[in-house]
């Protein structure tokens, strides 16, 4: 198992007693994921050199689509690439609105080692690398002088955005005079303008000469200028993530139409090379890819992500353009559970006695009685049972030193523990929970 650092670990085990998927360090106590690992490394290598990437990832609940996900925007930031994962949803995010796509991969950009909204750091870093290339140029010389030469830089390198998108160019431009000048609130208000915010005061857009909001094509040109910041800044690309994109099936027909259409009209603009260093990843239930109601109402799209899986997962191809994930059977539950014991282990007082009366027997037990608690479903077990050795088992041997879960716990699984998804993929005869 991976060794991490303190903090790593502490914000895997927070999310694991919340029931929820750790949004980095998944490297670990993944398990299984080593069959996609090279191919996804040689597809980002891609990347990186001003190529686009287009991936979907197919399973049905339990198959870990999300933490699948999120292990490849680790491994993607370890490699240079910032990344961002947006949740498609009906009412919130719904696809065919771009601008809010936009606006919510703002929100939940990632560098390696920083946090959730990374915008602003990765704009000043961009200004700082135009000053340094200046200052390489040019030597040492006056603050108005590298502020003068370094604007020029701008300009020049966002003239091909500028074409589309003239709004993103006069926003920098104005953000930068504004820091210059200890503007923070003009500063701030021009980076959640161009983050997609809206309500942004109206005197603000006006220091800019902008106008409105970001709309569905203006997205498109900032998603441009962004990552030519990024490349222009040293980094790699970027990774985006549509997450759960089976919920087009929901919505109403005509939204589903014009989802459907956008997400082949990225695709075809992500091969034709307008997004250079753009890793774009989908997940969804093999429903949504062979279903009526979704990707097969739009043949081209059908088309482009068709792939004919055999019988033997062992031959599936990680390179195609499409794979599928597979659920968790016992041994790898077991292993997952093992692995996130040893994380638990690092941020322990009492290691030696976590390891004792927490040992591969006992685990194996727990998972057992979970699943059977679930009608023998393994891939519905992980998220509950992970929570439970965390929160109710590993957390109380750790505190607790006369704690003894073979004589002091009793296993209890309700059904308002569990997820709408995991009581979609139960029938009535499967569930034998506590009420």
């Amino acid at each position: 198992m991976t060794t991490i650092s303190p903090a790593r670990a502490d914000e895997i085990l927070d999310a694991l007693r919340r029931g929820t998927v750790p949004e980095s360090a998944l490297e670990a106590f993944a398990v299984g994921l080593d069959p996609y690992r090279d191919t996804l490394l040689a597809e980002l290598k891609q990347a990186a050199t001003g190529r686009g990437r287009f991936k979907a990832v197919r399973g049905d609940y339990g198959t870990g689509k999300t933490f699948f996900a999120r292990w490849f925007q680790g491994l993607a930031r370890a490699e240079g690439f910032a990344s961002s994962e947006v949740q498609i949803s009906e009412a919130e995010t719904p696809l065919h609105r771009l601008e809010t796509v936009y606006r919510r991969l703002i929100e939940h950009l990632m560098t390696e080692g920083g946090e959730r909204g990374a915008m602003r750091a990765i704009i000043d870093g961009w200004f700082y690398a135009l000053e340094e290339e200046v200052l390489a140029r040019e030597g040492d010389c006056a603050e108005d002088r590298l502020l003068q030469e370094s604007g020029a830089l701008m300009t020049e390198r966002l003239r091909p955005i500028e074409r589309q998108a003239p709004a993103f160019g006069a926003c920098l431009r104005t953000y930068r005079r504004a820091v210059a000048a200890g503007d923070e609130a003009l500063a701030s208000g021009l980076i959640a303008w161009m983050s997609g915010q809206p309500n942004v005061a109206a005197a603000v857009k006006r220091a800019a000469g902008i106008k409105g909001d970001i709309d569905h094509f203006g997205a498109l040109g900032f998603l441009q200028g962004l990552l030519l910041i990024l490349r222009d800044s040293g980094f790699s690309g970027l990774v985006l993530v549509l997450d759960e994109v089976e919920t087009l099936q929901r919505v109403r027909g005509d939204v589903r139409e014009k989802s459907l259409n956008a997400l082949r009209q990225f695709m075809d603009e992500i091969d034709a090379g307008r997004f250079p260093g753009l890793y774009l990843m989908i997940t969804g239930t093999p429903a949504f890819f062979d279903g009526p109601q979704g990707v097969q109402r739009l043949p081209p799209l059908a088309q482009r992500l068709h792939v004919d899986f055999g019988a033997d997962a062992r031959f599936d191809n990680p390179r195609a353009v499409q794979i599928r994930l597979h659920a968790f059977d016992m041994e790898r539950l077991i292993e997952v559970a093992r692995n996130v014991r040893a994380v638990f282990v690092q941020r322990s007082a009492a290691a030696d006695r976590v390891l004792e009366h927490v040992d591969d027997a006992l685990i194996t037990d727990l998972a057992t009685a979970v699943t059977g608690r679930l009608g023998g479903k393994v891939g519905v077990a992980p998220r509950i049972f992970l929570k439970k050795l965390v929160a109710e088992v590993l957390d109380r041997v750790d505190q607790f030193p006369d704690f003894d879960p073979r004589k002091d716990y009793q296993l209890v699984v309700q059904l308002a523990e569990l997820s709408q998804d995991e009581r979609r993929a139960l029938s009535p005869d499967d569930i034998q929970l506590d009420l």
